[in-house]
Order: C-alpha cells, then sequence, then structure tokens
C-alpha cells in the first residue's frame, strides 16, 4: 500500500492527514506525525535538489514527482518516491497538499 499524506498550505506544511501505510512505513504513529512538516523525514543524505525541486513546484501550483532518501523515526534510511498534487479551494487556490508515497529501497 502507498503512503498517503495530507498537508496544509501554512509555513511547514504542517500534517493533517496521515494513512496507516505512511505510518508503517515511517514508524511515526498519527499522534507524532499531525501538525509536523513533512520535513520530519528529510536528514542528512536527502538530496537538497529534490527538496528544492518540491517547494517550487508546489509553490507553482505543479504536480511534483520524485525520489529521495528519508529517514524513518528510528533514523533507518529508505528511498521514497512520492507524488504530490495542489488541492485546490472553490476560489481556486491551494488549499492543502495530497501526497502520495511509496518506499522504492527494494525496486531501485
Amino acid at each position: 500500500f502507498n503512503g498517503v499524506l495530507i498537508t496544509e498550505t501554512g509555513p511547514g506544511y504542517p500534517i493533517i492527514y496521515a494513512n496507516a501505510a505512511f505510518c508503517e512505513m515511517t514508524g511515526y504513529t498519527p499522534d507524532e506525525i499531525m501538525g509536523a512538516s513533512p520535513a520530519i523525514l528529510q536528514g542528512p543524505l536527502t538530496d537538497p535538489e529534490v527538496v528544492a525541486r518540491l517547494a517550487r513546484e508546489i509553490e507553482d501550483g505543479q504536480l511534483f514527482h520524485g525520489r529521495a532518501v528519508n529517514y524513518r523515526k528510528d533514523g533507518s534510511t529508505f528511498m521514497m518516491e512520492w507524488k504530490i498534487v495542489p488541492i485546490r479551494n472553490a476560489l481556486d487556490d491551494i488549499s492543502h497538499y495530497l501526497a502520495i508515497q511509496k518506499d522504492v529501497t527494494r525496486t531501485g
């Protein structure tokens, strides 16, 4: 199963929803992850160029698709592939982001 997150658009993109697959993949419980920034998954081996592209593309209202090393709660690493799409309200303003993620460590 794929991990699913929904975030708000404010500073740090606070998480408002995480499914069970996301929690299993990362080791975080829903209570630990709610309100946190998805950046909690980043660390020294996370490619800063991918993170910069992510920021540019979502701020421009584009779909983002990328791969980067992420970190579980226990500090272990995994290769995550994810897509992020903006969710727009009735005024066509971006109100949230939907992220669909999977651990591709073994699949390359």
